[in-house]
């Protein structure tokens, strides 16, 4: 039986579907929100950004959105990605996302931490696995890139720690040419590692004109 949530609605961007290999196990359908609380110099996703890019779905609508590729999710053990922009800010849809969706699903999130303690809170129940890009752990190099401060995320950071959460966490550090070094980079995973971090994703990115045009994850 469905699980209504009335008034809980996501702003969805974008959704990619069939992905494998990028955003957790299995094959997964990457569910895209709008709107971002940060300014990355080096955007991905710069179209995303705002609201008004999408369309406000409700928890049924995106369950039967994605629901076609069920069938790979449960035989390759992978689900749905919420990405974004910022998904968990919206953690009360995802929430009833995980109790509409088919058990069998994996459920993930792809977040850069920026978001309220309560949000996470709220969420983290609801998620299997959880990618967070850190940009750096420095705080002066995090807000010459983000143009924010980083002691929020380094405060959710502690609490997927404290709630015994590192395990199913993924931390993305990235090397972004002309904002961090190399030995930056050791100094961001050596603290993530004090933290009770251990699955890192060390990768660089190729920058043009810009704009990122490719990561490339080394072996």
């Amino acid at each position: 039986m469905r699980t209504e949530a009335p008034g809980v609605l996501f702003p969805l961007w974008k959704t990619g579907r069939l992905r494998m290999g990028t955003d957790g196990k299995g094959v997964t359908c990457l569910v895209c929100a709008q709107g971002c609380p940060l300014d990355c110099r080096f955007c991905i996703n710069p179209s995303g950004k705002r609201f008004g890019c999408g369309k406000n779905v409700t928890v049924p609508e995106l369950v039967d959105l994605v629901r076609p590729d069920s069938l790979y999710y449960i035989a390759t053990g992978g689900g749905v990605t919420f990405g974004g922009g910022e998904p968990l800010l919206h953690a009360d849809f995802i929430s009833c996302f995980r109790g509409e969706a088919p058990a069998e699903w994996r459920i993930n999130a792809e977040t850069s931490l920026f978001i309220p303690e309560e949000n996470l809170l709220r969420v983290l129940p609801a998620l299997d696995t959880i990618f967070v890009d850190i940009k750096d752990m420095d705080p002066e190099i995090y807000k010459k890139y983000t143009g924010s401060d980083n002691a929020t995320v380094i405060r959710n950071l502690q609490l997927l720690a404290d709630y015994g959460a590192a395990g199913k966490t993924t931390v993305r550090v990235p090397l972004i040419p002309g904002f961090n070094t190399e030995n930056d980079r050791d100094k961001s995973v050596s603290l993530l590692k004090q933290m009770g971090f251990r699955s890192f994703d060390l990768f660089t990115y190729r920058v043009q004109s810009g704009r990122p045009v490719h990561q490339n994850n080394p072996t």
